[in-house]
C-alpha cells in the first residue's frame, strides 16, 4: 500500500511542476508579444493632452495591454487610442 501512495504522491509533483512550467512559460509568451517602448516613442510626459491613463490600452496601476515594461499613467506613445465614452 505504501508504494502506491508514493508513486501517487511523485505523480501528483510532477504533475503540479509541469503545470507550473507551462504558466510561467505562458506569462513570458504574453510579455514576448508586447512592443517595446522604442518602437511606439513611449514618453513620460502627455503629449497636447493625450496621457497613457486615458488611453483604451491603459491597464491600472502602470501597464499596457500593447506596449512592454512600466507605463505612467501621464506618459505617452503612437499607440494611443482614446477610451470610449
Amino acid at each position: 500500500m505504501q508504494d502506491n501512495t508514493s508513486r501517487r504522491a511523485i505523480l501528483r509533483t510532477g504533475l503540479m511542476a509541469a503545470a507550473g512550467a507551462t504558466l510561467a512559460a505562458g506569462a513570458a509568451r504574453a510579455q514576448d508579444e508586447k512592443i517595446a517602448q522604442e518602437l511606439v516613442q513611449y514618453q513620460n510626459q502627455p503629449k497636447e493632452g493625450q496621457q497613457c491613463n486615458k488611453c483604451a490600452q491603459w491597464v491600472e496601476p502602470n501597464a499596457c495591454k500593447i506596449v512592454a515594461g512600466v507605463i505612467v499613467p501621464q506618459g505617452y506613445c503612437v499607440a494611443y487610442a482614446p477610451k470610449e465614452g
